[in-house]
């Protein structure tokens, strides 16, 4: 099988039963996806298909054969962080640790959400054009991604900081 994850190429036989999470872990050595519940419910598996967030525990890896993965490990470097990234060491947004990959890839594709104009179960207006940024929103949107070390105020402040960021300051989104 052949996958393009983080801008590289790799071929790899497996077992057609063999999770995406498994895959980045086991096989590529990509440690940063955690496996936290192993059941899709706390969102410590997040990665990025095509800009879109998934939980990589859920996902058999044979269905993203040739489609473009991000892991953490492809969102900045220890050099050059990612804004998320900094956003999280300046607000306090990690504790553990352990979450912290799963939650700033799953704010990474909230971002493309909101700016695909995707509502969530909180959006005030469904007719605007665009989705207001709340910390109510960020909080809806976050949901599937669980910190059990008690910083989720500081990942919604960073959070919140990134998304109020003019596109033009260098952030990738």
């Amino acid at each position: 099988m052949h996958f393009a994850i983080n801008g590289r190429s790799y071929d790899v036989e497996l077992d057609i039963r063999t999770s995406l999470l498994d895959l980045l872990r086991d096989r590529l050595g990509l440690t940063g996806t955690k496996k936290g519940c192993d059941q899709g419910a706390c969102g410590a598996c997040t990665v990025l298909v095509h800009g879109e967030r998934i939980l990589s525990c859920l996902a058999l890896a044979v269905q993203y054969q040739r489609r473009e993965i991000m892991t953490i490990e492809g969102l900045g470097t220890p050099n050059a962080l990612h804004p998320l990234q900094q956003g999280f060491i300046a607000h306090d947004g990690f504790q553990c640790g352990y979450c912290t990959p799963g939650q700033i890839l799953s704010a990474v594709g909230l971002a493309r959400e909101l700016q695909n104009g995707v509502p969530s179960a909180v959006t005030a207006n469904l007719t605007d054009d665009a989705v207001e940024v709340t910390a109510d929103e960020v909080r809806e949107r976050m949901s599937g991604n669980l910190c059990r070390c008690g910083a989720h105020n500081g990942i919604v402040e960073a959070v919140l900081e990134y998304l109020r960021e003019p596109p033009e300051t260098g952030a990738a989104r």
